[in-house]
């Protein structure tokens, strides 16, 4: 449960040329830089943290494509997880390839399964209203295991903008607005494993991350993220 527990926060934190700085969303991209978040329980014991660092920023057109490394931390510093998310600015919106919520240990358990993934992209506007419905994630696979068949489906539905309120983090306080979402998953192999959760990020204007992130299972809280560094 702790590693399905990080990996949801990990999906949710949600989630960013030479070092000539770029800008997207008003916040100046440049190699090297990046954010901190720090990781904790559902009663607030401290869980370890996420380090993100933007690795290289590229023009496509008139888009800023960049991507961010990660590594999760325990609370000890000891290294447990390594992925890397491929984002694109386009000045009106921020996406993040969904490709980017399935890690490498994830896709190294899949090898052997012949899977083909599909993906629907997680987006975010430069602007943010309340009462604002935001566009569904997902990402579909399907393979096989000898005769078995499989099937992998997460869904991120349901994205809407609650409110806009006053949040402090150890980063700083924000006028930040809460999008709620349901996260979907199931996987069938042999017989359906399911899992639902409710999600909460925080994000704000100029921060391309969140602020911080929740993950709820039936009512109850499981985890959270909070924004501790920009650097």
């Amino acid at each position: 449960m702790k590693k399905f527990t990080l990996w949801i926060l990990l999906c949710l934190s949600a989630f960013s040329t030479p070092s000539v700085a770029q800008e997207c969303m008003g916040f100046n991209l440049k190699e090297g830089s990046g954010f901190e978040m720090n990781n904790f329980d559902g009663k607030g014991k401290p869980s370890g943290k996420l380090i993100y660092k933007i690795a290289k920023i590229a023009s496509e057109g008139a888009s800023t494509v960049f991507s961010v490394d990660m590594e999760s931390l325990d609370t000890k510093g000891k290294s447990q997880l390594k992925n890397s998310y491929k984002l694109k600015c386009t000045g009106n919106v921020l996406i993040m390839d969904a490709s980017s919520m399935i890690n490498q240990e994830q896709l190294k358990s899949f090898q052997n399964m012949e899977m083909k993934f599909t993906y629907d992209n997680i987006e975010y506007p430069t602007k943010y209203s309340v009462g604002d419905k935001l566009k569904d994630a997902s990402v579909k696979g399907e393979g096989k295991s000898g005769p078995m068949g499989i099937t992998y489906n997460m869904h991120i539905k349901n994205r809407t903008v609650a409110s806009q309120e006053k949040l402090t983090v150890p980063a700083g306080t924000y006028d930040a607005y809460k999008i709620n979402s349901d996260l979907n998953m199931e996987m069938v192999m042999g017989f359906p494993v399911k899992m639902e959760m409710q999600t909460i990020s925080y994000r704000a204007p100029g921060i391309i991350w969140d602020l911080k992130t929740e993950t709820y299972r039936k009512g109850k809280l499981m985890a959270y993220s909070e924004l501790s560094k920009i650097y």
